[in-house]
């Protein structure tokens, strides 16, 4: 009966903790920006689950202390601006930290090789395409598996429309994509 009952004790040590830790996460957002929340790369993704795990950590089990999840949650957060910089600063560091975005499908063609490159399946990217409301490939300009994960989808009816070539500039794979 233990697991569906607290005393209350346990119980006010929950709540004063997730209001300190709550108080302590705000400010540290507030002084590094809200791309501690970002999904821009996989960085960022792995810092948000991180962040996550010392919250639930410190307001459920008591272990790690405030004080240490205070610490654990700067540590995070500095590490964060820190590789922020060195990713503005530095080309060869960003190349290491950032996954490219990869072309999957250009002018209504599947570039089934990046498909396998990025472990991605026929049926997914169809999936988005319906997300996107696409009905039919000769409307998919491209589709771009972005850093994050996520599947960008440009299209357009109107076939007279221009495409601005820069949206792929950074974009890897694909035979099309600097055309």
């Amino acid at each position: 009966m233990d697991w569906i009952t607290t005393t209350p004790k346990t119980g006010l040590q929950i709540i004063l903790s997730a209001a300190f830790i709550f108080a302590v996460l705000i400010l540290f957002t507030r002084l590094s920006g809200l791309r501690s929340f970002s999904k821009m790369s996989a960085f960022d993704f792995a810092m948000t689950i991180a962040v996550g795990s010392i919250l639930a950590s410190v307001i459920l089990t008591g272990s790690p202390s405030l004080i240490e999840g205070t610490l654990g949650l700067g540590a995070l957060f500095g590490l964060q601006s820190l590789v922020a910089y060195l990713r503005k600063k530095s080309n060869w560091f960003s190349n290491i930290i950032d996954n490219q975005p990869r072309l999957l499908m250009r002018d209504g063609e599947i570039f089934y090789s990046e498909l396998k490159k990025a472990n991605v399946t026929e049926s997914d990217l169809i999936a988005k395409l319906r997300e996107a409301n696409v009905l039919n490939f000769s409307q998919v300009r491209a589709v771009v598996l972005e850093t994050t994960g996520d599947m960008s989808v440009l299209h357009s009816e109107d076939s007279e429309t221009v495409f601005e070539k820069r949206l792929l500039n950074s974009v890897r794979g694909g035979d099309k994509a600097a055309s």
